[in-house]
């Protein structure tokens, strides 16, 4: 069987101190398959591919390539051994160009002294045709997330793999870049490369893989062929319970509530110009476009983050256009990162120390330092309104699933008592058992009267979650959508411009 088998990883088990991440787990990936490798999170996923990738070392259990056992002690060798792996988190160098940073391997085995830019340009320019407009010499640090997951996967096809592990490869990307990943894969298995697909989006699964594997708490549960299971027996075995509705129920008084937040003739002079909206006292509206259409640049700027050349911000009637952050959080209006590690949390400091940081001065005496009893106090209670998974509150945010860093994220939000919450991709990477607790959260929160702007890529989440949606393309608002009309063909149409049912330009 072994020898049918690009990759097979037997019996692996590992051990952090008391925590069992592994127990026995086996997978086999055969020559030239898409296999989904699917759990929540904390799961297992990660800890198998960084052995299988040879970031960590297993307890005990064998990795086997085309049937030999492979003693894998660093990424290096795995790379050596046809073993390419993309990961979730961005790990490019943001102070060098993209082609830079796709070049990297090839450059450090150069022996020449000097580096050809000319080819190096040339070969990211190759690398990246079937991607996305993504320029060779811009700086990896000024893409957006979403084009640097395009360098991400660009940089791992360049390698010569005969194997390939993308870790949540469409978490940043829109419908049509993730279509061009998915055209990418079905060549690279046309051509006898196996790949190891995680992500947490059933409908990926279902029209780009052959076969799925569950994982749940460290162990093996089922593979099979995707052809014979559906989505919900393999939600159902992910998370070993019955999961409710994946979106709560809408909040149809909010059609007739009173505005909230107006936004009038927002610019920036660079990004998008004359956007106006409103959003309504315990409404979801959600924010839809494709990347680059300004979706995010939008939010930044009617948060402070960003400054603005003209246009007007009013809350409940007030003008409170931000000139910075601090303004718009006492203002009452608050802004959650989608690049939730770099911006959303400090994935080394405490949960307590997180969900007090946007105002320490609430768990601080007189004389200005914090009172460690009255910001555990803090972070005990809104975890337990969000439902938090966690060992202690002094425990790091980075010990962690992806879910619960969420969720200390919101909690930090909350810390406020914000009026509105602007959340930019706010279930990017979590499972889909943790997305569902996001959403009764966002809705919770909007039954109370806050009001949420949702920013996301899934369309599905835009049209079960939010109770209206305004459609970005080009920096401008293209149209809204709401009720019957909500759907994810009406949605494409305005964000691309491809034309209405009637023929005229949407």
């Amino acid at each position: 069987m072994s020898e049918s088998l690009a990759l097979e990883a037997r019996n692996i088990t590992k051990a952090f101190g008391p925590v069992q991440a592994l127990n026995d787990v086996s997978l086999g990936l055969r020559k030239g398959e898409i296999h989904a490798l699917v759990g929540e999170n904390g799961a297992g996923k990660s800890t198998l591919m960084n052995i299988i990738d040879g970031i960590l070392r297993p307890d005990a259990g064998d990795i086997l390539i085309n049937g030999r056992k492979a003693d894998i002690a660093s990424p290096a060798q795995a790379q050596r051994l046809g073993i390419g792996f993309v990961h979730q988190e961005i790990a490019l160098c943001p102070d060098i160009t993209v082609a830079e940073n796709i070049s990297m391997a090839a450059t450090n085995h150069r022996r020449a002294f000097l580096m050809n830019y000319a080819e190096t340009r040339e070969h990211a320019r190759a690398a990246l045709a079937g991607l996305g407009d993504v320029d060779p010499d811009s700086k990896a640090g000024d893409l957006s997330i979403s084009e640097q997951q395009i360098v991400e996967i660009a940089k791992a096809l360049t390698l010569d793999c005969s194997i390939l592990i993308l870790d949540e490869p469409t978490a940043a990307l829109t419908e049509r870049e993730a279509g061009k990943l998915f055209q990418i894969m079905a060549r690279l298995k046309q051509r006898g490369i196996s790949i190891i697909y995680i992500s947490h989006r059933m409908a990926e699964i279902f029209d780009h893989c052959d076969r799925v594997t569950v994982l749940r708490d460290g162990r093996h549960v089922s593979t099979r062929d995707v052809a014979q299971t559906d989505p919900e027996d393999i939600v159902r075995r992910m998370v070993g319970r019955h999961l409710g509705d994946l979106y709560p129920a809408k909040n149809r008084a909010s059609a007739t509530a009173d505005v909230m937040l107006a936004i009038e003739g927002l610019c920036d002079g660079q990004r998008f110009s004359d956007v106006s909206f409103s959003l309504r006292k315990g409404e979801i509206l959600g924010i839809a476009g494709l990347i680059g259409a300004g979706r995010t640049e939008i939010a930044l700027s009617l948060c402070g983050l960003r400054p603005i050349s003209s246009g007007k911000v009013h809350l409940e009637g007030r003008d409170i256009t931000p000139a910075s952050y601090p303004q718009s959080i006492a203002a009452g209006v608050v802004y959650l990162s989608e690049d939730r590690k770099g911006a959303g949390v400090f994935v080394d400091l405490p949960i307590a120390a997180n969900i007090s940081a946007l105002a320490v001065e609430k768990v601080s005496g007189r004389s200005g330092f914090v009172i460690p009893s009255r910001e555990r106090a803090q972070a005990a209670r809104l975890g337990a309104a969000l439902k938090l998974k966690y060992g202690s509150l002094d425990d790091a945010v980075s010990t962690l699933s992806g879910g619960n860093q969420q969720k200390v994220a919101i909690a930090k939000l909350l810390s406020v008592r914000p009026k509105v919450i602007v959340l930019d991709e706010p279930t990017r990477g979590v499972d889909v058992g943790a997305k569902a607790e996001i959403h009764r959260i966002l809705r919770d929160l909007a039954e109370s009267g806050t009001g949420i702007i949702v920013i996301s890529s899934e369309l599905p989440e835009l049209i079960g979650l939010c109770d209206r949606a305004i459609v970005i393309r080009e920096g401008r608002i293209a149209g809204e959508v709401e009720g019957s009309a909500m759907t994810e063909e009406e949605i494409i149409r305005l964000a691309s411009g491809v034309g209405r049912k009637d023929g005229r330009e949407a």
